[in-house]
Order: structure tokens, then C-alpha cells, then sequence
């Protein structure tokens, strides 16, 4: 299994799983969902082979150990500009670029925060909870469409050393605060103009954050203490069966802690030889690690095995939401 997930067949497995996904949603949904179906007869189909290539050629990509880091940052930060890009063409008049042509703020707050308000459970939470069943935090290091940017403005500069002070209080008091916030519009019977503007003032919260203190530790503080989302990712991804850890021939060189930007591999955590609560099993630690110590685990299977797995259903659902990601 190992020699045919090192071979191209590993960019097939997730080109068809992708083709797969969208034919359904291409074949089952009345309205086009798929952008360029919108546009053109064919289009979807064409938007299905492109986005089936492209996921081939990052897996491609990613399973070199020495460039997964890079084609994460460039997929996962392509994937925003896509994501953003449709929604500023949207509002600037072109609707055929918003998914239903109502808008929602694209705060990732919202995903927990909105079915509280509307007690009413929404597509975006069944999705969130359905990456986590299938990649563990994946969302939180390619699938997030806020995410990528924390990632780009917290890369000016090597991560801090030392853990962030009172990172549980600040992920706590945050979680608080828009489940009790979501819940106290809901019992005052605030109307929906009232809650998206407190809904903004939050996510403008967010923004400020990445400008202004992601780029000084150089870790991705809006993901890593502001978000709530990111906050119970760290609890639910154990419903999933993947794991990382550090294996006994690791000597101590720390090269990983200047790479990982989730605070997850500070000097306790590489004693423990296991990355902490807030690892994302991005992989970029095991780009940088020297004596190739930092592995996945799954079920049974050898490393690299379970590494490659997690790859082609990170990647295949990242192509996945590129071509359905709009609001």
C-alpha cells in the first residue's frame, strides 16, 4: 500500500475522489452550484476536470516532505483570494457570484454562533463537523477560508520562542463570549440587522488581530487564542483517528518550533515527544525536521502511509471547497 500511495496513483485516488464529490453535487442540485455552470453550458463539468488536475498536481507536490509547507501556504492562501474574490465581485453587482445571492458574513465565528442565534442547524456546521470526522483539524491549516491570511501575516518573522502566555484563558473567554453572545440575542429577540453588526464587530476583532499581533509573534494568534472555531477543533478532532508524534530518535535541535505558527511544538512539548492541543497536523514541522522524527499515526499503518492518506483527503476536499466556497 505504501509503494502505491508513493506513486503517481496517489494523485489519481484524489483527482477521482474529487470528480466524484462535485459530479454528485453537480448531478443532484437544482441550482448551479458550481460557479462557471453559471455562466456557460459544460462549465461545471470543465470547473470539475480543472479542479480534479489541480488537486492531483498538489498532492503531487505535497508528499515530498521537503515542499508540503510551501504548496500548503500557496493552495491555502489561493484558496482565500478564490473565496474573497468571489464575494467582493458579488457585492460590487455580479450576483451570479454569490452562492444564493443573500449575504452572510464570512466569519468563521458564525459557524457556531449562528445556529445558536437562529436555533436552527445550518449547512455550514454539518460541513465543519463532517472535515473533522474525515482530515481531524485540517480546517484550522487548509480549509478555513479566514485562516490562510493569519498564516500569511504570521510568516513576516520566525515564531516567537515560549509558549503565548494564558493561551487557554484567551481561547475560553473568546468561546464565551459568542456562545453566550449568540444566546442572549436569541432570548432578547435581537433582529437579524442588530446581530450581523455585532457579528462584524466581532470579525472585525479577527482582522485586527492578524494585522496587528500575528505579524509581532509570529504565530497565527487569531487562530491559535481568538477563534472559536479553532477553540473546539481542539476538542473534537480526537473523533478522528489520525494523530501525530515525535519519535525517540529526536534530538532536541528545536528546528521545528521555528516553523510551527499553531504554538504546538514549544521545548515541553517536544519533551513530551508529542505536538500539543493546538497542532493542526499541518506538516510543516515535519518539512523541518532534520532527522524526519515528527510522524502521522493511523490506526495500524506505517507513517508515511498514514501521512499520505491524510494528504489525499486534506487536498481532495480543499479542491472540493475551492470550486464550492462562495457565499
Amino acid at each position: 500500500m505504501l509503494k502505491l500511495l508513493n506513486e503517481k496513483s496517489a494523485s489519481i485516488i484524489s483527482s477521482v475522489i474529487v470528480i466524484l464529490l462535485l459530479a454528485i453535487v453537480q448531478l443532484k442540485v437544482e441550482q448551479p452550484v458550481i460557479l462557471a455552470a453559471r455562466f456557460f453550458t459544460g462549465g461545471g463539468w470543465l470547473t470539475i476536470l480543472i479542479l480534479a488536475l489541480y488537486a492531483g498536481f498538489l498532492v503531487n507536490k505535497m508528499k515530498d516532505p521537503r515542499q508540503s509547507a510551501i504548496w500548503r501556504k500557496r493552495s491555502w492562501i489561493l484558496f482565500s483570494f478564490v473565496f474573497f474574490g468571489q464575494l467582493a465581485l458579488g457585492l460590487s453587482g455580479f450576483e451570479k457570484f454569490l452562492m444564493t445571492g443573500k449575504l452572510h458574513f464570512p466569519i468563521p465565528a458564525l459557524i457556531a454562533g449562528g445556529p445558536l442565534y437562529r436555533m436552527q442547524l445550518s449547512f455550514m456546521p454539518v460541513l465543519f463537523i463532517s472535515t473533522v470526522v474525515l482530515s481531524g483539524p485540517a480546517w484550522c491549516s487548509q480549509l478555513c477560508y479566514f485562516g490562510a491570511f493569519d498564516l500569511w501575516a504570521s510568516s513576516v518573522i520566525k515564531p516567537k520562542k515560549g509558549a503565548i502566555k494564558k493561551l487557554w484563558a484567551s481561547k475560553y473567554t473568546f468561546l464565551f463570549l459568542v456562545v453566550t453572545g449568540a444566546l442572549f440575542l436569541r432570548i432578547a429577540r435581537v433582529d437579524n440587522l442588530t446581530a450581523s453588526i455585532y457579528s462584524a464587530i466581532f470579525g472585525m476583532g479577527g482582522v485586527l488581530v492578524i494585522a496587528l499581533i500575528s505579524p509581532k509573534k509570529g504565530k497565527m494568534i487569531h487562530c491559535v487564542a481568538f477563534c472559536p472555531i479553532g477553540t473546539i477543533i481542539r476538542f473534537l478532532k480526537y473523533i478522528n483517528p489520525f494523530r501525530m508524534y515525535i519519535e525517540s530518535k529526536c534530538n532536541d535541535c528545536m528546528a521545528c518550533t521555528l516553523h510551527c505558527r499553531y504554538d504546538a511544538l514549544n521545548a515541553q512539548d517536544i519533551k513530551n515527544r508529542k505536538p500539543g492541543y493546538t497542532c493542526t497536523y499541518c506538516g510543516d514541522c515535519v518539512t523541518a525536521c532534520k532527522t524526519m522524527s515528527i510522524r502521522y499515526k493511523f490506526l495500524w499503518l506505517k507513517p508515511e502511509t498514514a501521512r499520505m492518506i491524510w494528504i489525499i483527503i486534506t487536498v481532495s476536499l480543499h479542491a472540493v471547497f475551492l470550486g464550492l466556497a462562495r457565499i
